[in-house]
């Protein structure tokens, strides 16, 4: 009998299901950026990330201080939900192992997620996680620490099923404004921002090879920044679009005002949740073998798909019917939304 079994428990065949992320991933470069994004998160709760970023923020010769504010934020009181992660300099920078270093040196817990810039290769991504990896035991973290890849060039679009099959990669985002600018003027600038961002083909292409590797791979799928911060309309508009049409299940922000827009376009409606409570529950009540539910006839694949809707709408800390609050008290849900990867005690 499995009727008290839980949907993780049944309807994966024993291997680890799909990864789920809070809806979106908002990006803090200057010390007063981040600690108004830690407040907001504070306020919000867990509904989105906070990626605390070492690229794009730390001004030249300053790399190493500016690492030393990113560890000092991580674990601390302003880290109220453990959402927190970071984003290090790229490969053929000279300051990524020393932003590692560091932060995983330094930090009080270790970082949700490291976020991997200007990736080239499968070969790339591998060794940098596996420095990730040894810096993770060297400074006793207790728990493996994803990481994260932004596709922006060709050489990564090319591999990047080979990116997306590295067990520590949790998630690929797309580099818009770098994938187009790397084309030298062949991809007009209006494929920057919307309607031709959705439109170009090239651009299409890119969106859509990241979502497909990424559900190949049960990966999380996170689209590009809307650089509109006056009409939040586009920005709902632009989340919708890339969830409806190219799979993907979270989203970059670059602005406190579009974190709202973002999280409500990519996370399941009420009746979407009800549906799929109503669903699964009768699934369960006949052991997960196939039922009819309104006249429509539903099995494992179908329940799979519905168990998805569940998990999405928790990882977005969106109220869930008592009913099937127990799935997730025994269920191997992978979007973690409650602090990790705490330092070990020796």
């Amino acid at each position: 009998m499995t009727r008290s079994l839980a949907p993780a428990q049944v309807l994966f065949d024993g291997d680890t299901p799909p990864a789920v992320l809070p809806p979106c991933d908002h990006y803090a470069g200057s010390e007063k950026l981040m600690l108004k994004s830690l407040s907001l998160q504070r306020e919000l709760g867990p509904v989105f990330d906070v990626t605390l970023d070492c690229e794009d923020g730390a001004a030249v010769g300053q790399e190493a201080r500016h690492a030393e504010l990113v560890a000092s934020l991580l674990g601390s009181e302003r880290d109220a939900f453990g959402r927190v992660g970071v984003r290090i300099h790229d490969y053929r920078h000279p300051a990524w192992q020393e932003d590692l270093r560091i932060i995983l040196g330094g930090a009080t817990r270790g970082p949700a997620y490291v976020m991997l810039p200007k990736v080239r290769h499968a070969s790339e991504a591998a060794e940098m996680c596996a420095y990730i990896e040894t810096l993770r035991r060297r400074d006793n973290i207790h728990d493996p620490i994803p990481v994260h890849v932004l596709i922006e060039t060709h050489e990564a679009l090319a591999d990047v099923f080979a990116i997306a099959a590295l067990p520590p990669v949790e998630s690929l985002s797309f580099g818009l404004m770098d994938f187009v600018s790397a084309h030298n003027g062949a991809i007009p600038d209006t494929a920057m921002r919307s309607p031709g961002q959705f439109e170009h083909p090239l651009v299409r292409r890119a969106k859509l090879e990241i979502a497909a590797a990424c559900h190949a791979h049960g990966k999380v799928a996170s689209h590009n920044v809307t650089t509109e911060i006056r009409d939040l309309s586009v920005v709902a508009d632009d989340a919708r679009q890339a969830r409806n049409e190219f799979a993907y299940t979270r989203m970059w922000s670059i602005h406190p005002g579009q974190i709202v827009p973002i999280v409500e376009a990519f996370t399941p409606k009420n009746d979407e949740i009800d549906r799929a409570a109503e669903i699964l529950l009768a699934a369960q009540a006949n052991d997960w073998g196939p039922i009819r539910h309104n006249d429509t006839l539903h099995d494992r694949a179908s329940y799979r798909y519905y168990w998805s809707v569940l998990r999405r709408a928790h990882a977005a800390s969106r109220p869930l019917p008592a009913s099937v609050r127990d799935f997730f008290t025994t269920s191997l849900h992978s979007g973690k939304t409650t602090p990790s990867r705490i330092r070990d005690a020796s």
